[in-house]
């Protein structure tokens, strides 16, 4: 396999979220290729070496939903790359200077309890404000946004139409799906969310939030009931 076309993974932060980084077509003929990361949700100087080491320069940053766990390590990889930070709307209030208070509400409500600023630091820091606020439908390079709410309001997948890949999030793990008990989840709105990806072609490849990839025939096999 081409070295250069081969999608990473790395597990980040106590929770073990999945930071994938995803290589893009270099139309410019720069000398660092340009590429996606998806969910950089912590240990931002892994991630920073990671991209070094393989020649890659983040042209998108992209979340698929504003939880701790999906962007901690925003705030460095934001200094180290000029990069276009896209979120959907609906999840906009987990950047910018206010969304510490949104970071801490969702700690609380995750654990039982109030917790400092050194549990995922990077969430309280000042958080740069996102470039794009995304719609259902939006593209960004190879992706379209899917809005999926339910883990979170403002929750998208990014699907790679062309490729046949799809980055899921919290929405859908293999297995599993994302909790609907944090602050703005709706277990109705998950379910609504779950169906119309198991709508889709069952060959899509997907790559979730956490654990191992999976490709949507298996999920949908499994039935909402599964689920939910």
């Amino acid at each position: 396999m081409d070295e250069e076309k081969i999608i990473h993974c790395l597990r980040v932060g106590e929770i073990a979220a999945n930071c994938w980084i995803y290589p893009l077509e270099n139309s410019d003929g720069n000398s660092m290729r340009p590429c996606a990361v998806i969910d950089p949700g912590d240990e931002a100087p892994v991630i920073i070496d990671h991209l070094r080491k393989f020649n890659l320069s983040p042209k998108y940053i992209l979340l698929t939903h504003g939880h701790f766990d999906h962007l901690s390590a925003l705030p460095e990889l934001a200094k180290a790359f000029p990069a276009t930070i896209a979120i959907h709307q609906d999840d906009a209030l987990y950047l910018g200077p206010m969304a510490g208070a949104s970071h801490k509400a969702t700690l609380a409500a995750a654990v039982g309890a109030a917790l400092d600023d050194d549990f995922f630091p990077g969430a309280f820091e000042p958080l740069p404000e996102a470039g794009m606020l995304l719609s259902e439908g939006d593209e960004l390079g190879p992706f379209r946004a899917i809005h999926l709410p339910g883990h979170t309001p403002g929750s998208v997948a990014f699907y790679d139409e062309k490729a046949q890949i799809l980055f899921s999030g919290d929405t859908l793990f293999c297995g599993d799906c994302g909790r609907t008990d944090l602050p703005g989840g709706s277990r109705e709105k998950l379910e609504k969310s779950l169906a119309r990806l198991f709508s889709m072609r069952g060959d899509i490849r997907v790559l979730p939030g956490h654990g191992p990839e999976t490709v949507i025939q298996e999920e949908a096999a499994r039935g909402l009931s599964y689920y939910m």
